[in-house]
Parts: structure tokens; sequence; C-alpha cells
């Protein structure tokens, strides 16, 4: 499960672009940062990917991934260009292949081949139809879906839904909230050419005049218990209420947020419904990583936690730069899932009751956040150089693990005091019990 959304410029408050994102997933798996450098491949080269090897291309761009840590693909990320893509798990009527490219996958060959939104289109349409969509998304059990994505660059966005090898396309018109459920209904841009016809022919619709490409091809159970609706919901009115005025605090406010039913009991009931989702329910996915891009043609700067629970965790700055000491390389993968479990370690003493200075980590993390921002905004204004920029994040990377740090050494010691009911505690028991025994 997974919010995704999108600000043009025009109604930002500063005219830039603001793409953000909640992934949504098992609480246990690590949702790691990444970054890749352009490359180059020899004639007849092929890449890996999740479940399917595929050619590779010629020169693949300099990326950046937040992404599950067993995947090849990514959940949400960016690249050189400023191309960002995120995607959402949909279910649909049409069949689940068991492999063929995740849309995680298709995130990744996006980004690292494409450098608008078009072109990245173009190019998950394309490889839709020669590879399919398919197999295991699920970290500790099973789960398979199909994909919707939300494809952004600093000029334009493109809604890109998906049902197997058919889809339908919208272009962004001001302001856009995507989750798990198809959106698009019988208005859309661009889509497959035999789309109605396939729709009729399964007795969806009786005419074209009837087709609405969500009604038609949405797996209603599913979708409805993935509590899509309310999530799409929240996030879409929260952006048009705030039109003229969104802005990168304006975005992290919509992934922290709750539904009201569970606002200040969320480390004590799992909240399907809330943007900021918290684990501990039938389904149990948990936000396991958050993303807000701030994009121009001039350059883009991003706010990443690198952990879960965006409501407890800080956003910190990151520029795509190169040797960027502040993210991890491909082979890094030991340092970047531990750097994630760390964080997590302090979301598991949150949900147990341990942390008694809650409220003053809260000050201390808004106080930080707000004067990173403040500092960002000045060295963009400024076109600071490189050297510049990584002083600047180091440092604040540093004031985060520092605070992290502190909290839990001040409070390890402190008894278990689980709350909500009993169902949530034991399934936050066993997370925790398992949390890093598995892949």
């Amino acid at each position: 499960m997974c919010d995704t959304m999108v600000a043009m410029r025009e109604v930002s408050r500063d005219g830039q672009v603001y793409f953000a994102k909640n992934s949504d997933r098992q609480p246990n798996e690590p949702h790691i940062i990444v970054q890749v450098p352009r490359r180059q491949y020899p004639k007849g080269a092929r890449v890996r990917c999740t479940y399917i090897e595929i050619e590779q291309s010629p020169e693949t761009y300099a990326v950046l991934l937040l992404k599950p840590s067993w995947i090849w693909g990514c959940e949400m990320g960016s690249n050189e260009f400023g191309l960002n893509i995120g995607n959402e798990a949909v279910f649909t009527r049409e069949k689940y292949q068991p492999t063929g490219l995740t849309g995680m996958d298709l995130i990744r060959l996006a980004l690292e081949r494409c450098r608008t939104s078009q072109e990245a289109m173009e190019l998950i349409i394309g490889l839709l139809q020669r590879y399919g969509q398919g197999g295991n998304c699920g970290y500790e059990k099973p789960f398979t879906y199909h994909n919707s994505f939300l494809i952004t660059d600093p000029r334009e966005a493109w809604v890109l839904e998906t049902a197997g090898k058919y889809w339908a396309a919208e272009k962004v018109k001001g302001i856009r909230a995507i989750s798990n459920g198809l959106t698009i209904g019988s208005q859309y841009d661009r889509a497959h050419p035999d789309l109605i016809k396939h729709a009729r022919e399964k007795g969806w619709c009786k005419t074209e005049e009837d087709f609405n490409f969500a009604r038609c091809y949405k797996d209603k159970l599913f979708t409805y218990f993935s509590g899509s609706g309310q999530r799409c919901s929240c996030s879409q009115q929260e952006l048009e209420a705030q039109q003229g005025k969104i802005d990168t605090a304006v975005m992290m406010q919509i992934l922290r947020s709750h539904h009201p039913a569970v606002q200040g009991r969320q480390f004590q009931q799992a909240s399907l419904q809330s943007v900021c989702m918290h684990g501990g329910g039938i389904i149990g996915d948990h936000t396991t990583g958050s993303y807000v891009a701030c994009l121009s043609e001039k350059a883009s700067l991003y706010w990443v936690t690198g952990a879960s629970t965006p409501c407890l965790a800080m956003f910190k700055p990151l520029w795509l730069v190169e040797n960027n000491p502040v993210v991890f390389r491909e082979d890094q993968q030991q340092e970047a899932t531990g750097y994630w479990q760390q964080r997590e370690i302090f979301h598991r003493m949150v949900i147990n009751g341990q942390v008694t200075n809650l409220e003053s980590y809260y000050e201390k993390r808004d106080q930080l956040e707000e004067s990173w921002r403040e500092i960002a905004g000045k060295l963009e204004a400024e076109s600071a150089s490189d050297s510049t920029k990584i002083e600047f994040m180091s440092e604040a990377w540093r004031q985060e693990a520092e605070v992290i740090r502190k909290v839990i050494s001040e409070n390890q010691h402190q008894p278990v005091r689980r709350r909500g009911n009993p169902y949530f505690r034991s399934y936050w028991r066993r997370q925790t019990a398992r949390l890093g025994s598995v892949h």
C-alpha cells in the first residue's frame, strides 16, 4: 500500500514542482536509500531485474533509489534530470502473472533510461507489452498486484494506470494524488488501443459510451479493503485546500497525517486508512519510507527519512551529487539495511511505551527540520557548489543520527509498557521478535 502525490508549479508557493510519496509495505522490510552513478555498457549487455533478465541500455543515468532492500527496482526515486516516479499497487480483474517485471523494476528502468516524464511513460508502456508485469512483491508473505505510476519532471506529470497489459494515462493539471486503486475514469489522454474492446468482450461495459476504466477494470473487493479511497481523498483534499501555499513543509505534513479516528493513538492502533500508515491490523502494512522532492529546471532537492513512520522520523536534505557521503552505494547493502534498522529500533521502543521524552524529541525534530529547510533554501538561491551542499548534508544527517542515538540510549532500559488492544500488542511483539532475522 502506498500514497503518491504531486503539485505542479502553477499551484505551489514558489513556482516549483512538489512530488511526494509514502511507501507502505510489510513492517520488517528495510527500505533503503541507494545512489547509482551514470554508467556505460557494452553492446549486447543484459541486466538482471528482480525476476527476469532483459537487454541493457548502452548508457544508464545517475539515479537515486528508495527501495525495499531485496528488490532490484525501487518504490520511488529520481534521476540526474529531475525525473521522479512512484508506483502504487492496484488490484484489477486481469490475471496476475507469476513472473515478469515488477512495478518497482519498471520505475528503475525508466529512471535509468529516460530524461522526461513522457519518455518514461512510453518506456514503461513498451516494457509492459514486451515483458508483462508480475512476480511476488511481498517480503515475509506473498503479495502480487498490478501497478499505477505517478511520473513527474520539472515541467509536467502523468498518471499511468495499468491492469495487466492494459493501461490508461492522464496528464496532470495542477494537483494529483493516487493510491491503491484505479482512479482514471471515462476521461483520459491516452490508452491501450484495445482497452474498451477488451472491457466489452469481458462484459464489463456494454458500449463505448458506458466505458469507465476504473469501474470496468478494478477489483472492487481488494480495492475497498486497501483503504485507498480514504487515503487518496485525504491527500487530494489537502492539496486542493493548500493551493498557492504548497511547499516542502506542506508535503511533509500530508505524509505524516492520520485518519481522525486514530490521531493521537497511532502507536496504539492500526490505521490502514491513514496516509501515515501504522501496522497492526489484518493487512498489516506500515509506512516504511518517505520522500519529498522539490523540482525545478535549475536544480532538484530531495527530503528523505531513511526510516519508517514519517510522523516520527526526520526528513533530511539530499541532493543528487557525485560521491555523496550520506547515501549508500549499491554494493553497501548491509550498511544501508543497518541504517534503516537502527531507526526502526527507535520506532519499536515508541510502540513499546519505552520513550518517556517523546515530546522533547518532537520539539527537537521540528526545530532541526525547520532550520534545514531554511539553510537548504539559501543554498539553492545562492547556487551553492556541490562541496558546500555535501558539507551541509553531512552535518544535517549527523545531527539526526545523534538525536536518534541519544533517545535510544536514554530510554533503552525503560520497562516495556505495550499499549493498544491484545491483537495490536501481539502483532508488534511478533514483528519485533523477527526484526532483522529474515532475508
